[in-house]
C-alpha cells in the first residue's frame, strides 16, 4: 500500500512509558531514536510535556516531562529527517513551559482530549501553532463518543482550530473494522482542511487491521510502536505497519535489529500485549485500568472472575 501523503509516527517511548512511569534511560531512548531515524519513519513521539507542579520527578522519569535538554541528549549528532513530537493532555501542561519552536528540538505537539474538552484542545493547539509547532488533536476514547457531541466537536475543530491533523484514538481497543470505516469517513466528511490520523490499541488484536482499514479510507497519519509496546495490550506494531505500506522510503531492518537487541530483553521485564483481561476490557469497551490492576494482583490469571466482575454477573 503506497500513498505518498502517508506519514508514520512512532510512539514507542511515549506509549511505552505508560508501563514504567516513563523511566526509560537515555541510552535506551537514543537507541530507539537511532533505529526509527534509520528506518525513515516520519515522526517519533518521545513522551509527554507535563507540568512538574502536577507530577513528581521523583515518581516519574524524564519522558513524563520532556525537557528540551533531555531531548537534545537523544537527538544531537544524529543526522535524520525524523521529526520529534511530544504529547500534552488538557489540564496537565503549563503553557509557559513550552518555548517557541525555533528554540526547541520539538517539531510537533499533539493535544490529547476527550470530546467534552475539545474547546480546550482547540485553544491549546492554536497557542502552540502561534509558537511555530505542527499540531494535532487526538480525540481519545472514541469508542465511547460517537454521538452528536462528536459531530459538534469535529465541526468546531474544522472551523476554529489550526491543527494540522485530527486523530481517531481507539483508547480501549474496542473498535472493529466496520466502525473504523464509519469513523474515518465521518471525520473526512467534516475535516476538509486537515489530515485525519488513526491510533489503535491492541486489546482484541485488531490495532493493525483497524489501521489498515483507516488507510483504505484515506487516513494519512498512522501511529505504531516497536513490537507493539504500550500500556496494557499495547498498540499497532510498527514493524507490521512498515511491512504493509511498501513505501521505499521506509527500511524495516533497523526496527528488526532494535527488537532483537532491546525489545526482547525488555519484554522479560515489562508486560504488554495481548492478554485475556485486556481482551475482555476491549470486548466490553472499558478502560484497561481494572485489567491492569488484576495483572498486578495475586489473582491475575482468574479470567472468569474478572469477566464476571466487568459484566456485573454473579460469580459461580
Amino acid at each position: 500500500m503506497f500513498r505518498e501523503q502517508i506519514k508514520v509516527m512512532d510512539c514507542t517511548i511515549r506509549d511505552g512509558g505508560l508501563i514504567n512511569n516513563h523511566n526509560f534511560d537515555h541510552r535506551f531512548v537514543r537507541q530507539v531514536y537511532k533505529a526509527i531515524s534509520e528506518s525513515g519513519v516520519d515522526y517519533m513521539e518521545i513522551g509527554y510535556k507535563n507540568s512538574k507542579n502536577l507530577f513528581s520527578s521523583k515518581e516519574f522519569g524524564a519522558w513524563k516531562f520532556c525537557d528540551d535538554e533531555d531531548i537534545k541528549k537523544i537527538t544531537d549528532e544524529i543526522d535524520t529527517k525524523t521529526k520529534i513530537s511530544v504529547m500534552v493532555d488538557v489540564g496537565r501542561v503549563d503553557l509557559n513551559d513550552v518555548k517557541s519552536a525555533k528554540e526547541s528540538p520539538v517539531d510537533m505537539i499533539r493535544v490529547a482530549a476527550y470530546v467534552k474538552d475539545v474547546d480546550k484542545a482547540i485553544f491549546m493547539v492554536n497557542h502552540f501553532a502561534d509558537k511555530g509547532y505542527e499540531t494535532c488533536i487526538n480525540i481519545m476514547a472514541i469508542s465511547r463518543d460517537q454521538g452528536p457531541e462528536l459531530l459538534e466537536a469535529l465541526y468546531q475543530i474544522e472551523k476554529e482550530s489550526r491543527s494540522n491533523v485530527v486523530y481517531i484514538v481507539d483508547s480501549f481497543g474496542a473498535l472493529y473494522q466496520e466502525t473504523t470505516e464509519r469513523l474515518v469517513k465521518l471525520f473526512k466528511s467534516i475535516i476538509k482542511t486537515k489530515e485525519v490520523g488513526f491510533h489503535g490499541h491492541n486489546n482484541q488484536q485488531l490495532a493493525f487491521s483497524n489501521t489498515i482499514e483507516s488507510i483504505i479510507h484515506n487516513a494519512n497519519y498512522l501511529d505504531g510502536t516497536v513490537y507493539g509496546i504500550g500500556r496494557a495490550a499495547g498498540n499497532c506494531p510498527l514493524e507490521l505497519l512498515i511491512g504493509f505500506l511498501k513505501n521505499p522510503k521506509f527500511d524495516i531492518r533497523p526496527i528488526l535489529d532494535l527488537i532483537s537487541k532491546e525489545m526482547i530483553p525488555l519484554r522479560s521485564k515489562l508486560e504488554w500485549g495481548y492478554i485475556i483481561p485486556y481482551a475482555i476490557a476491549g470486548m466490553m469497551n472499558e478502560h484497561p485500568r481494572a485489567a491492569m490492576a488484576l495483572r498486578n494482583s495475586t489473582d491475575k490469571e482468574n479470567y472468569r472472575k474478572f469477566y464476571n466482575s466487568i459484566t456485573g454477573q454473579e460469580i459461580d
